[in-house]
């Protein structure tokens, strides 16, 4: 047995099976374990930025480490911006990163890189194996690693001689360490300002879906307070039958309105909010400057261990939670924008969707009409990085092969990763893709006006607009072999939304607006 194998007998007995992958000569020994280990579910993605977020989607969905790999320095750089997303995710990916053998990182090869330094800008724990002996120990600690903390980057460098070299036994990686608990004097405190007038229960992480997220609505229904979300989440449960919150905004001004009664605001599983960018002549914080903000616990920590201390001094456990009601937009009339398409994929989103959100310019209209749509979960871009939406839509595809994917995507944003639309092909993945088509980086027309910028010139136009020549996403989709087509009226996103909900398998929709 080699390092290689020994590396996916210890990924295999520690409950990792599924392997996001773009492979280089590197990691042949790698691939060939892997080939040898049927029982591993390998994913081939065209570009190290579909790995990253595919692992990172997976996460979301499942809570269950993925492997990415990825080939050297350069391969991993092209993986760096979604997992910068899933870092801010808190999402548990463990790369394994492939290098030159030991003895040939003396000379300048082409492809030499610094793998570790690489690494650690953005992984929270890395390693690289120095003898083929060491590999089934190291994996065991990186997937320790990836769990702990609620989810970490952990990066496993893996020389090619440690690869082919003569492995150890395999290791079943142990339990990460428990979660680091509230202390009393702290959930006494957050209790004490939660009962005040006046104040709001800010939650995030894993307190935004599931149990933990309905035990925040009693706590915030028993104290009297309101009950919050950030503006992006890894995994927000929302629509019929969920608890009903107020969710931050984007727009500097509206978001401080938003919060401008704010005198005590606690965070649980979020950090406290901070406005998405600089603007001149405007604050860093949207919270008024009297407030009293409670940092009691971040996404790393117990929150289950914070929610129930809070609900058991509020006397929470037993408070009625009126959830959200089922209301449907009405049909949309007249011209297809992003409202009328917002409310037409509200009226046929199926219960248990899950929806990737990276419309971007198109996003607050369409997230609006489906507040009170069928149960979903909405997964945003959690860093920020453009690129994210189609491969973490492919990850959560393949972590919940029984629920309906809709990846919500610009046209501008989906040319980061468009690769992943022949993922979704080759695995037959149950997404359906829209794509908003208005031409541009619309965005950024808004965001150089918040700036002071009242001119556009002719190099500004040509840095925003993507028409000449136009995408065509059904064409590019048929590419990738997805079945596309394309609506410019009302009636035409509505025909082609149904037949996608009724429909398995990938499909795209170009929404002309």
């Amino acid at each position: 047995m080699n390092g290689a194998q020994s590396l996916v007998k210890t990924l295999l007995a520690s409950g990792v099976d599924v392997c996001f992958a773009n492979p280089g000569t590197s990691e042949m020994h790698f691939v060939a374990a892997l080939d040898s280990h049927p029982d591993m579910r390998c994913i081939l993605c065209l570009f190290e930025g579909g790995t990253s977020g595919a692992a990172d989607g997976y996460y979301r969905m499942s809570g269950r480490v993925a492997a990415t790999m990825l080939h050297l320095a350069p391969g991993f750089g092209n993986a760096f911006s979604n997992l910068h997303n899933a870092r801010k995710a808190g999402s548990g990916v463990l790369n394994v990163m492939g290098d030159h053998a030991t003895y040939h990182l003396q000379y300048d090869s082409p492809l030499k890189g610094d793998t570790e330094g690489v690494s650690r800008a953005i992984s929270h724990w890395t390693r690289s194996s120095l003898s083929s002996a060491d590999v089934a120990r190291d994996g065991a600690d990186a997937i320790r690693a990836a769990r702990a903390k609620g989810g970490q980057i952990a990066t496993l460098v893996l020389p090619a001689d440690t690869a082919w070299g003569d492995g150890s036994d395999p290791v079943t990686a142990t339990a990460p360490p428990p979660l680091h608990r509230a202390s009393e004097a702290d959930l006494d405190a957050a209790a004490a300002a939660l009962r005040a007038e006046g104040a709001a229960l800010l939650i995030g992480g894993a307190a935004l879906h599931g149990p933990l997220m309905r035990l925040a609505a009693q706590v915030a229904q028993a104290a009297g307070c309101r009950l919050m979300a950030p503006l992006f989440s890894p995994r927000l449960e929302r629509g019929e039958g969920t608890p009903p919150l107020e969710q931050l905004l984007y727009p500097v001004d509206a978001n401080a309105e938003l919060l401008k009664d704010i005198r005590k605001l606690v965070c649980c599983g979020t950090n406290p909010p901070v406005n998405f960018f600089a603007y001149p002549g405007k604050p860093s914080l949207p919270t008024p400057a009297d407030a009293q903000v409670l940092e009691l616990a971040d996404a790393t920590m117990d929150l289950e261990h914070v929610l129930n201390g809070l609900a058991d001094r509020l006397r929470a456990h037993d408070q009625q939670i009126s959830p959200v009601e089922l209301t449907l937009p009405d049909r949309p009339e007249g011209a297809l924008n992003a409202a009328s398409a917002g409310a037409l994929i509200a009226r046929v989103m199926p219960e248990n969707a899950i929806v990737v959100n990276e419309s971007v310019t198109s996003g607050f209209p369409i997230v609006t009409a489906t507040r009170t749509a069928r149960r979903h979960d909405l997964l945003a871009t959690m860093g920020g990085a453009i690129g994210q939406c189609l491969p973490a839509a492919t990850g959560a595809a393949v972590a919940c092969p029984d629920r309906k994917v809709i990846a919500l995507t610009g046209d501008g944003s989906a040319m980061y990763t468009l690769q992943s639309l022949w993922t979704m092909a080759r695995e037959r993945l149950d997404v359906t893709v829209i794509v908003f088509a208005n031409r541009g980086y619309q965005i950024l027309r808004g965001e150089l006006a918040a700036m002071g910028v009242t001119q556009v010139g002719r190099n500004a136009q040509a840095m925003f607009d993507v028409d000449d020549p136009l995408l065509d996403w059904v064409a590019l989709a048929k590419g990738h072999g997805v079945e596309g087509t394309r609506a410019t009226t009302v009636d035409e996103m509505e025909a082609a939304l149904e037949e996608a909900m009724a429909a398995k398998g990938p499909r795209l929709i170009e929404v002309v607006i």
